[in-house]
């Protein structure tokens, strides 16, 4: 199992965290992640839309969180996002994963 496999069936990251990126990654910018999606925090850095409000969701995820998601702008997605790696798979250790599932009522994730 893959872990975009495990992600499209989670979502929990992208239902829990705030994800902050350079504004060099906006299109207008000269990036990938489409400008009507982000919002300005600082000159230099802009945030996925919905990630600071309570509870947390980006307004790329679709789906249901633990059934069945995908980033509706995966190809596009910003850095935080192709960084952030499934606990447990392939050897790779991210406890901040094991939390953000815990806050959804989803177990950890096993290395199978």
């Amino acid at each position: 199992m893959s872990d975009l496999d495990v992600c499209q069936s989670c979502g929990a990251c992208c239902a829990s965290l705030r994800v902050s990126f350079h504004r060099s990654q906006l299109e207008s910018e000269g990036g990938c992640v489409p400008d009507g999606l982000a919002d300005e925090e600082t000159g230099e850095t802009c945030r996925m839309q919905g990630t600071d409000r309570y509870p947390p969701r980006c307004v790329a995820l679709v789906g249901k969180v633990g059934e069945k998601v995908h980033c509706g702008i995966y190809e596009y997605r910003p850095d935080p996002c192709r960084e952030f790696a499934a606990d447990g798979l392939f050897g790779v250790r991210n406890a901040e994963c094991t939390r953000v599932r815990g806050r959804h009522g989803l177990p950890p994730l096993v290395k199978d």
